[in-house]
């Protein structure tokens, strides 16, 4: 995967205000906070266990290399069969309120934001040719692509943006991206392709939100029960929690694409179910394949493997405010009790990249002059000494299959920590129940994160007022040194912030970041147009725009 760096944009030139052109690609801040609504209760993530020998019996009993993938030119036509686990009852089409991961398929396939993250991470534009902050940052003028029809065949327009920013920031009935949207006053209308954004505070990096994959524009009539967007496919059917399909857009405002005729999504209860789909060809691809099954799947030469780089992480989560977590010796303690080589192995089979306690890992103001934290029991010891346990200490930890890997983390942790007279104890809740009433108060816990930039995540999870502060830091330093930041219009300035944020956070802060785990799908010899996608988000970000399906024999 592409390793280059993503921030806020760069300027033009020397003292003027960053923007983004379509003349290329540039750089920006990826928020997936509209994955974490706040019904984040009924988030499915697919960790069930399986029994690895069920699988080999259903692929070949030697090794074999899977083919290459498929090369161009696209073929036209097809049904595309894509299999997700998660979902249920409250699967929704709404475009600003996916949750699991088959809404968000769901939402890039019929909707389209303003701008967009591609494979690399790069901010790219999409019903927006060019979104520009005003000297001051408190203005956004964003220029509109024309000639995009929505699914009625309705031409979209400024009215259509402000519409769609008004219906997510209600105050009565706010959506999932309001929470990034709070700096926002006013979409003031200036001509059918032109419009302002007007902030109440300077924003910096405000292309950030514009961003989101929920900020999917729609018409200002806009119903989710009969949904119409700007995207690549139509609605056609849906049943929530079984499946969904859509139809090619033949008015869609790309020249070719998109290539298939249909996209069927399908919902699975577990992964023993959607990997023996994909072995019986019962689906075409598959996502989040769990890491310790990538070696089994590759058994079978009619399979092919996407394994990305990410910025992903699964942390423990610390409360700063509650003992034994209030002394922050006590956290540095617990840090220093993980072996995160051997978390990354056990945990994802060697499928990640080592972290260090710190998030927002392509961010380019992230600290890498810090150094790497690695297990010191001795010294984890004087601290909880220092702390006032000599001889240890007990701690609940609260787990749940919220993400693969989640589970088998809890445990490996438990099993390090005792070296330092920690004794861990495991208490294993379902999903709906982590995501429960009590979800943001467990003292000690675990949860996941989609790739994001600083300011945006910290904007989520690490200030007071944040919607998901599951460690329940603040810290003064650090709020000041965020808020600075977001109003910073010079780069290098900017960067210079957030690296001492960072370090602050290392140092003192809550959350216990061993490792970025790699996206890993799976998908027949016969798809083509599937890459590697930073992201996080499964199967090239879940754009099926760009699939095609060549012979199936």
């Amino acid at each position: 995967m592409s390793t280059s760096e993503s921030s806020s944009l760069e300027p033009n030139s020397p003292g003027t205000p960053a923007g983004i052109s379509d003349a290329g690609p540039v750089r920006g801040i990826f928020s997936a906070a509209s994955a974490r609504f706040l019904s984040r209760r009924h988030v499915l993530g697919g960790s069930m266990a399986i029994g690895v020998g069920a699988l080999l019996t259903a692929c070949s009993s030697t090794a074999a290399t899977p083919l290459p993938a498929l090369t161009g030119p696209p073929q036209p036509g097809g049904t595309l069969r894509v299999g997700l686990v998660g979902g249920g009852a409250a699967d929704t089409l709404d475009a600003h309120i996916p949750v699991s991961t088959t809404d968000i398929a769901r939402v890039v396939s019929l909707y389209e934001a303003l701008l967009y993250r591609d494979e690399n991470f790069d901010l790219k534009p999409l019903l927006a040719l060019s979104a520009t902050p005003s000297a001051d940052a408190k203005t956004w003028t964003v220029k509109l692509r024309q000639g995009v029809l929505f699914h009625d065949g309705r031409t979209m327009t400024s009215r259509d943006v402000a519409a769609t920013f008004a219906r997510i920031v209600d105050p009565e009935n706010p959506k999932s991206g309001a929470a990034s949207l709070t700096v926002l006053d006013e979409v003031a209308v200036l001509e059918d392709y032109l419009l302002e954004f007007r902030l109440n505070t300077p924003t910096a990096t405000f292309d950030d939100s514009l961003g989101q994959y929920a900020l999917g524009i729609v018409p200002a009539d806009y119903d989710p029960q009969n949904p119409v967007g700007t995207g690549p496919f139509k609605y056609k059917s849906f049943t929530a929690g079984r499946r969904s399909l859509f139809t090619r857009n033949n008015k869609y405002w790309r020249d070719a694409e998109p290539y298939l005729d249909e996209l069927r999504i399908l919902n699975f209860s577990d992964d023993n179910a959607l990997i023996n789909a994909l072995l019986a060809t019962q689906v075409d691809a598959i996502g989040q394949v769990p890491l310790a099954l990538l070696e089994v799947l590759k058994t079978d030469p009619r399979v092919n493997i996407l394994n990305s780089e990410t910025g992903m992480w699964l942390p423990f989560t610390m409360r700063v405010d509650r003992a034994p977590f209030d002394d922050v010796r006590v956290r540095q303690a617990f840090r220093l009790v993980v072996d995160r080589e051997q978390m990354v192995e056990q945990v994802l089979s060697g499928h990640g990249t080592v972290g260090n306690d710190m998030y927002a890992l392509y961010d380019p103001g992230y600290a890498e002059n810090l150094p790497q934290r690695v297990q010191n029991i001795e010294r984890a010891k004087e601290l909880l000494a220092e702390a006032g346990y000599p001889d240890g200490l007990d701690v609940e930890l609260v787990t749940a299959p919220i993400q693969s890997g989640a589970v088998e983390a809890a445990q490996v942790f438990a099993q390090q920590a005792l070296a330092a007279g920690i004794n861990v104890n495991i208490r294993r809740v379902d999903t709906t129940t982590f995501f429960g009433d009590d979800y943001l108060q467990w003292d000690f816990a675990q949860d996941f994160w989609y790739t994001r930039n600083f300011l945006p995540q910290a904007n989520n999870g690490s200030l007071p007022n944040s919607p998901y502060n599951e460690t329940h830091w603040q810290n003064p330093r650090f709020q000041q040194l965020v808020e600075q930041a977001k109003s910073t219009i010079n780069p290098t300035e900017r960067n210079a912030l957030i690296t001492e944020a960072q370090t602050i956070e290392y140092n003192e802060g809550g959350y216990i970041i061993w490792g970025h785990p790699n996206q890993a799908d799976a998908y027949q010899r016969y798809v083509g147009g599937l890459v590697s996608n930073s992201t996080g988000l499964p199967l090239s970000g879940l754009e099926f725009r760009r699939v095609w399906l060549g012979g199936q024999s």
